[in-house]
């Protein structure tokens, strides 16, 4: 793999949603996520990492080094026990006392085979009820929630369809009923942050990683389209790369730089066309630089 990245970045990305359901609440019956106080749209960070985890799986196929820990049908109990065959170790009680490079060896096997722990980190239970160390690995990329521009108003949309679940009901009636959600239309912004410190230090996230990385958020939305999320586009992904590996200005201050406004206050957006993107470049902090991938 290519060395470990030297550099903080702190980054932003702008996506939209035409038509569609970005991230539903199973507390409301599956209705689009929204800030009751605001009204603006919410969509979790665990839903925008799953996007990534799907791209990469997708891309790199269970490449070697670039597994996902976090993936469908697979316990996660049954990769944490891969670590404990390849250090050789048959019984989890008392590893430490056995073999007191244990942590170490959980940690580097899991984070060199599964690009996921190396980029989010993960929370591995087999090893915490072990009482390792290695059990909760922090890792360098953290998202927010991302929040929408400006409030969206979910609908409940109302179907009808001619496939009839029961056969006795069919008897009786020729559709039945059901319904959706989407939001016509939404422009959200989040924001995240990678540490090279922690990449260094604890996960060894490379720079062949943080390319995979910003190719796989630019592509989150591509292979993952259905009809309840309608149009789904990554717009923007801003970049902001500091000289230094512990940053050389304050995140926030970056993020005020970037711009969202309507084009026209009086008139409800409904594409991205609808708006205007601006990034303040004057001045930069010194060691700071700026880079627009979409």
């Amino acid at each position: 793999m290519s060395e470990v990245i030297k550099n903080r970045y702190d980054f932003m990305v702008l996506f939209d949603v035409e038509n569609g359901n970005p991230n539903g609440d199973p507390d409301a019956g599956n209705m689009p996520r929204v800030d009751p106080e605001t009204g603006l749209g919410l969509v979790t960070d665990v839903c925008l990492k799953r996007k990534i985890r799907n791209y990469v799986e997708a891309a790199k196929e269970d490449e070697p080094g670039y597994r996902i820990y976090i993936k469908d049908g697979v316990p996660l109990e049954k990769s944490d026990k891969e670590a404990l065959e390849y250090a050789g170790i048959e019984d989890i009680k008392d590893i430490k006392k056995k073999d007191p490079e244990a942590d170490k060896k959980m940690k580097d096997f899991m984070c060199s085979n599964f690009f996921d722990i190396r980029t989010f980190g993960a929370v591995m239970t087999t090893f915490v009820k072990g009482a390792l160390n290695c059990g909760q690995v922090r890792g360098p990329v953290q998202l927010g929630f991302a929040r929408s521009i400006d409030p969206i108003t979910p609908q409940d949309i109302t179907l009808t369809r001619v496939a009839i679940t029961r056969e006795e009901d069919a008897k009786e009636k020729k559709t039945e009923m059901g319904h959706k959600f989407i939001v016509p239309y939404g422009l959200y912004r989040v924001e995240g942050y990678i540490s090279a410190n922690l990449a260094r230090r604890v996960t060894h996230f490379t720079e062949e990683d943080l390319a995979l990385l910003w190719e796989a958020i630019i592509n989150m939305f591509e292979n993952d389209h259905s009809a309840a999320r309608g149009n789904m586009a990554v717009r923007e992904l801003i970049v902001f790369k500091h000289e230094s590996e512990l940053g050389n200005t304050p995140a926030y201050k970056l993020f005020e730089r970037v711009h969202v406004e309507q084009k026209d206050p009086n008139n409800t957006p409904r594409s991205y066309s609808d708006y205007e993107v601006t990034i303040d470049t004057e001045n930069l902090p010194k060691g700071v630089t700026i880079e627009r991938k979409v």
